[in-house]
């Protein structure tokens, strides 16, 4: 297998390849360019995401700055994706991101790491995991997913959080290591923060 398809496969690889490199530059500056963007111009933005993604789907929206290895090149939204500023997707593979989900401020996703062996390292090996992150999640600030991790729907994931194994569906995590606190439950279904009561018209349960 070449570098190139080693990108994908979980193998080793030398990410210095030239042929790497080159398509990597030209990502990046669609990328910068994207950054520049005014907000204003909402349409403009979109135009630009649907050329820079592997796949995005309808009314998604990111704040500037966003940061990319591949310049969105291996990320994939569904629908109603919301990213607040500074997300940086390691996307030297795949990063799946299901419909409704948001993300804090300064997340960070990685697919790319590197082997423990120093002999390796110093050869700048390198090797690439999925990350797959389910349906209306909310990834809380400066949370950090790892390499090859899937988080399921509607989970949430607490503000600092560093996710270095997978997490199910419908609950709450948080930590460094991030590990499950609780399900989704009833009480949520009456209190959105705290003692912070859910208006009638609001309930789900209405």
């Amino acid at each position: 297998m070449t570098n190139e398809e080693k990108l994908n496969s979980g193998d080793l690889y030398l990410p210095n390849d030239p042929k790497i490199v080159v398509k990597q530059m030209r990502y990046l500056a669609r990328l910068k360019r994207f950054n520049r963007i005014s907000p204003a111009r909402l349409l403009t933005r979109q135009r630009m995401m649907r050329k820079m993604f592997a796949e995005i789907g309808k009314d998604c929206y990111i704040e500037s700055p966003f940061y990319a290895n591949m310049g969105g090149k291996h990320v994939h939204f569904g629908d109603h994706v919301y990213a607040n500023f500074g997300l940086t997707m390691v996307d030297d593979t795949h990063i799946y991101v299901g419909s409704n989900t948001m993300f804090g401020p300064q997340v960070t996703v990685c697919t790319a790491s590197h082997p423990i062996l120093p002999e390796l390292r110093v050869q700048e090996y390198q090797f690439n995991l999925p990350v797959h992150i389910g349906e209306n999640c909310w990834i809380g600030a400066g949370s950090i997913i790892l390499p090859g991790v899937t988080i399921g729907d509607n989970t949430v994931i607490g503000a600092g959080s560093v996710v270095t194994k997978d997490i199910p569906a419908n609950v709450v995590a948080f930590g460094n290591p991030c590990r499950v606190q609780r399900e989704i439950g009833a009480r949520d279904r009456e209190f959105y923060y705290r003692d912070k009561r859910i208006e009638n018209s609001l309930s789900p349960d209405v």
